[in-house]
C-alpha cells in the first residue's frame, strides 16, 4: 500500500538531565528519526523537555506523543509548538489528540479541569492546528493526529500530515488496512502524502509491567491475537514483519519505548 521510507520514533520519559539527553543522543546515533515525549501530568512537561533534547542533537526530530487538547488553550498550545519548531530548525512535530481517559481523569483531579464532551475536545484539536498554521505562516510544522472514531479520522484526513489510528490492541490487519484506506480516500489529493504511525509496545516476548495496565490485557493474549502492538523474533524476522506491515497496511512509521531501543536498533539498521 505504500513504499514510503521507514521512520522510527523512540518514546521516553525524562527523569533527569543526564538520562534524558543521553537517550536523545543515543537515539540519534541508533538511527531513530524522532524522540517523543508523552503529555501526562505525572511526568515532566513535554515542551521544555523536547527543547532540551533538540538542543543536544543535530538531526533528531522531537515531538509530542500526544498532547491532550483540553489541557491547553488552542492558541497557547500552538504558540509553544510554533516556538519549538522555529528554534529547533524545523525539527519539531506536534502530536495532538482529544486525550486518553486517564489523562483527562488526572486533569480533573490535579488541575480541576473538567472533561469536556468528545465533540468539544475534537474541536479544540482542530482550533489548535488552525492557530499553528496561522503562526507558522510560510513554515510548516508537521502535525500528527491520534484518531479513534470516524469524526477524528475525518479531521485527520482534512488537517494532519501523519495519523496514528487509536484502535484496540486486537484490531485485525484487515480493520487497520481499511481505516488507512478510508483516511487516504477522505484526504483526496493529500492522501498519498500522508504517513501512518503505529505504536509497538513490546519488542520480544516479555512485556514491561506497564504494558498490561495500559492495554488491559496480557502478553499471551497479544500473541494469540496477532496484535500489531508487539513485534517478535530475530532482527531479520522483525524487519521482514515491518516490511509486510508497510506493504499490506500502508504503515511506514513505528514507535517503540526507550526500554527497547537497544534491542530494536539492529532492525533499524536492516531497514535503513
Amino acid at each position: 500500500m505504500t513504499d514510503k521510507a521507514f521512520k522510527f520514533a523512540v518514546i521516553a520519559e525524562p527523569k533527569d538531565e543526564k538520562q534524558w539527553l543521553g537517550i536523545a543522543r543515543r537515539a540519534e546515533d541508533q538511527g531513530f528519526t524522532t524522540l517523543l515525549s508523552a503529555d501526562v501530568l505525572t511526568a515532566p512537561s513535554p515542551f521544555p523537555a523536547l527543547a532540551l533534547a533538540a538542543g543536544a542533537t543535530t538531526t533528531l526530530r522531537v515531538g509530542t506523543w500526544v498532547i491532550a487538547s483540553p489541557l491547553r488553550a488552542p492558541r497557547m498550545a500552538a504558540w509553544d509548538a510554533h516556538t519549538l519548531s522555529m528554534l529547533s530548525g524545523g525539527r519539531f512535530d506536534l502530536g495532538i489528540g482529544s486525550g486518553r481517559p486517564f489523562v483527562l481523569e488526572d486533569a480533573e483531579k490535579l488541575l480541576g479541569v473538567p472533561t469536556p464532551p468528545a465533540a468539544e475536545r475534537l474541536a479544540q484539536v482542530e482550533r489548535t492546528i488552525d492557530e499553528l498554521r496561522a503562526l507558522d505562516a510560510d513554515a510548516h510544522t508537521p502535525v500528527l493526529i491520534a484518531a479513534g472514531g470516524p469524526k477524528a479520522r475525518a479531521l485527520a484526513a482534512a488537517k494532519a500530515d501523519r495519523v496514528t489510528l487509536a484502535a484496540s490492541p486486537f484490531a485485525t490487519r484487515e480493520e487497520i488496512a481499511a481505516r488507512v484506506t478510508e483516511v487516504r480516500e477522505q484526504a483526496g489529493d493529500r492522501g498519498e502524502e500522508m504517513e501512518f504511525v503505529s505504536p509497538i509496545y513490546v519488542i520480544g516476548d516479555e512485556a514491561p509491567p506497564w504494558v498490561p495496565r495500559l492495554l488491559k490485557t496480557d502478553m499471551k493474549a497479544l500473541i494469540e491475537g496477532d496484535s500489531l502492538n508487539i513485534l517478535r523474533g530475530s532482527p531479520r524476522e522483525m524487519a521482514d514483519e515491518l516490511l509486510r506491515r508497510r506493504e499490506t497496511l500502508g504503515i511506514s512509521c513505528f514507535t517503540v519505548n526507550a526500554v527497547f531501543a537497544e534491542q530494536f536498533a539492529p532492525v533499524i539498521e536492516l531497514l535503513a
